[in-house]
């Protein structure tokens, strides 16, 4: 069974950084498909930031590509988002959600596809960022 815990959300003001830590138990990080998404209130479920090591991709939604970084220790079974320049509009829950993912795919990337909500997936409880300005 695989499971996700996510900590590290917290109040920041505009501006501000917070670093997100997801831990991965039950699943190896090899051909593994991880992400973290977010949903505010009132608002559907946004795929951030996804990283494949099935096929090394990794992917940055539009919102935030320059800002936030993913990264994974598999030493670990760790998975981080670095957030930074914060602003008032990434208030949301965040979740990470993780994947065993063995195919092979003939065109695009996993980590593209796992944001965009395809694949079964597991997911954790999620942690809550907010910010004020």
């Amino acid at each position: 069974e695989v499971r996700l815990v996510e900590s590290g959300g917290g109040s920041v003001r505009t501006g501000g950084s917070l670093r997100l830590s997801c831990a991965v138990s039950g699943v190896t990080f090899d051909d593994f498909t991880v992400g973290w998404f977010r949903q505010a209130p009132g608002k559907g479920r946004e795929g951030i930031s996804c990283i494949s090591s099935r096929d090394s991709t990794t992917y940055y939604s539009e919102s935030a590509e320059g800002r936030f970084t993913i990264a994974t220790d598999s030493a670990k079974n760790m998975v981080y988002l670095q957030m930074n320049n914060l602003k008032p509009e990434d208030t949301a829950l965040y979740t990470c959600a993780a994947a065993k993912t063995q195919s092979h795919l003939s065109v695009g990337s996993w980590s593209y596809y796992f944001c965009q909500g395809f694949h079964g997936r597991s997911w954790g409880r999620g942690t809550q960022v907010t910010v004020s300005s």
